[in-house]
């Protein structure tokens, strides 16, 4: 691959060479953004510390020689290795709001963010919100998101792994919530003490099949927080087996399953779930309330 540096000068010309060059390879989009031109200029301004939005001024602005050599090196990273774009700038959104990320934890991109901007309604419905748990938190997206939407909760960001903690710690301080938010090293449940009103989990729920066809791009991801056994339910199935023991009553516990979702209707098929859908795309998460899994369970 020739190197553009000396032909290419302004924003505008990178945001045009990049999209070429993602046109023309087998890329796989997923991680953020779904289609070349969202990933060549979320390549491009990030990498420019730039808006996303609202930066037609920049345009035509002139890069220096390290801007471009910056810019054509991730792009040179993104097509050849097939490292996710998130992994490359270091950052990822979610929510609307910048995550720090690397390969310890998965580029965040869950479906339950849309559901904590509606304030988990309707099924939350009046019930005060203290305590929040994040299982399985990664980058500890999911719960800071939570805590940013309700103001008055403590939010507890729980994961097996040390290094994934560490990233979601170094999230707790750049959006400030050290207050409110903490993190907990716990297999599942066996670290976490107490009960909450709201359990939001995004475990591993990759199965075998799914895991060995996977695109390159998740490769990079930590395999911790993919891989679930044969049917991809191995936490799903250690959650729901605890959770009710950490929920506080009319509690809600939040689950994303993903494409496992059939394997648990399977294997709960008196489980009082709902499976959600959402607007903007996304789909295997279900909701069920503390007393709804505590009935349950006490017929099981």
């Amino acid at each position: 691959m020739t190197s553009p540096i000396d032909d290419l000068v302004t924003v505008r010309d990178y945001l045009r060479y990049v999209s070429s060059q993602f046109s023309a390879s087998l890329l796989y989009y997923g991680h953020g953004t779904d289609n070349v031109w969202d990933e060549a200029v979320q390549l491009v301004m990030r990498s420019l510390h730039l808006p996303l939005e609202n930066n037609t001024l920049f345009l035509d602005a002139r890069l220096t020689r390290e801007e471009r050599e910056l810019i054509i090196s991730r792009m040179r990273r993104r097509i050849e290795e097939r490292v996710p774009l998130a992994y490359l700038l270091g950052e990822a959104w979610f929510m609307g709001l910048p995550f720090n990320v690397d390969e310890r934890v998965l580029v965040p991109r869950s479906p339950i963010g849309e559901l904590i901007e509606r304030g988990l309604q309707p099924w939350l419905g009046d019930l005060p919100v203290e305590r929040i748990l994040d299982l399985c938190t990664g980058s500890g997206c999911i719960g800071i998101g939570a805590a940013t939407v309700f103001e008055g909760a403590n939010v507890d960001l729980a994961d097996i792994s040390a290094d994934a903690l560490e990233v979601a710690a170094s999230n707790i301080a750049l959006h400030e919530l050290q207050d409110r938010v903490r993190t907990v090293q716990s297999d599942v449940f066996s670290g976490i003490e107490g009960r909450y009103d709201v359990i939001l989990s995004n475990p591993p729920y990759v199965d075998a099949d799914d895991l060995a066809g996977m695109p390159d791009e998740f490769r990079h991801e930590p395999e911790l927080g993919l891989a679930a056994g044969v049917d991809g339910l191995d936490i799903a199935h250690r959650i729901i087996a605890e959770a009710a023991n950490h929920l506080n009553p009319g509690g809600l516990l939040i689950v994303e399953v993903g494409n496992s979702w059939v394997a648990l209707d399977q294997a709960y098929p008196d489980l009082p779930i709902t499976w959600l859908d959402f607007e903007n795309g996304g789909d295997g998460v279900f909701v069920i309330t503390a007393d709804d899994l505590r009935q349950w369970q006490g017929r099981s």
